[in-house]
């Protein structure tokens, strides 16, 4: 595992501004996907990079939540790590499938 005194200088490198508190962005969506993101405050960031590894692996709800990332409902998936802003978390669910729709959509989901 990463050791916390690992965390500072690669914060002063980076530059990252952390929030005051985690900012959870509006939901926003594709033909598959519902998406937001979250900027994490300083507490929260180091939780989570001592869980990943300074961010080498998603991690599943029961461990974001317990790192402090809890409000949002069920259901989202921890999906991608965008390492140039490792203060930032990706998340997405599936949208509903809409049974009046005219025409499928392939998401890819099996």
């Amino acid at each position: 595992p990463v050791p916390p005194s690992f965390f500072f200088p690669v914060m002063m490198r980076m530059r990252i501004r952390f929030p005051e508190e985690n900012v959870y962005s509006e939901k926003y969506q594709d033909d598959c996907y519902e998406y937001r993101h979250v900027i994490m405050n300083e507490a929260t960031a180091r939780k989570v990079w001592i869980l990943t590894n300074f961010m080498s692996r998603l991690m599943p709800e029961k461990e974001w939540r317990a790192a402090g990332v809890n409000q949002q409902t069920r259901g989202w998936i921890h999906y991608e790590v965008h390492s140039p802003e490792p203060h930032i978390l990706l998340f997405r669910r599936i949208l509903p499938t809409d049974p009046a729709a005219t025409a499928a959509v392939d998401c890819n989901r099996g």
